[in-house]
């Protein structure tokens, strides 16, 4: 089992940046790739960006070159840098991991979600 707890969202201006967090823990070796997914008010939930084993860094077109995901194995944690922040990012933010059970078989876990706000 993976528990996952984000942190770090809030209200912030146009142009303005904020780091959300995901804290592991649980069966965190059997973790394969780990995400961001946000969800907008109104809207489904969309993948913005994740992060492999292989530590490869994968973005959604709208946060490409804004964003950036990391992945900091000593502290368990998994980060969110969101710099240049739009009012089209305003929406509720979650932490995603997917791990192995048996070979051939995977399990999405979730965490709570962080309310992101960007606005004047």
């Amino acid at each position: 089992q993976v528990q996952l707890v984000e942190s770090g969202g809030g209200l912030v201006q146009p142009g303005g940046s904020l780091r959300l967090s995901c804290a592991v823990s649980g069966s965190i070796s059997s973790i394969r790739s780990m995400g961001w997914y946000r969800q907008a008010p109104g809207k489904q939930r969309e993948l913005v960006a994740y992060i492999p084993d292989d530590g490869t860094t994968n973005y959604a077109e709208a946060v490409l070159g804004r964003f950036t995901i990391s992945r900091d194995n000593a502290k368990n944690t998994m980060y969110l840098q969101m710099d240049s922040l739009k009012p089209e990012d305003t929406a509720v933010y979650y932490c995603n991991a997917v791990s192995r059970i048996v070979d051939g078989a995977f399990n999405a876990y979730w965490g709570q979600g962080t309310q992101v706000t960007v606005s004047s």
